[in-house]
């Protein structure tokens, strides 16, 4: 997955156009293509950093859940409340990281 960024697309874009009008000419310059590829590998290699990242969040976030609910479960009569709600966060944190994950197609 590439995650390009604004001025990346802008650039590419340009440089896309440019190597169309060049190719009609028939004189294409071969630092186009070579800067595009460029661009491509940063954006590779930013889209696969954000990937692994996402991926760690979502393990975290799983396993706090699992310890919130642990905790709530070995909780005592006067520590019950505070565990259900940090349970309770753990799950709202959980449930917007997921979120976020199906939004980059993870």
């Amino acid at each position: 997955m590439r995650s390009y960024t604004s001025a990346e697309r802008r650039r590419r874009a340009w440089l896309v156009t440019r190597g169309v009008k060049q190719a009609v000419a028939d004189a294409v310059n071969p630092r186009i293509d070579a800067e595009i590829d460029r661009i491509d590998a940063r954006a590779d290699d930013r889209g696969r950093r954000e990937t692994d990242a996402m991926h760690d969040r979502l393990e975290r976030a799983k396993n706090d859940v699992a310890a919130a609910k642990a905790a709530e479960r070995t909780a005592t009569r006067d520590a019950q409340y505070a565990a259900r709600t940090a349970r309770r966060d753990a799950e709202a944190v959980l449930h917007r990281t997921e979120q976020a994950a199906r939004r980059m197609g993870l």
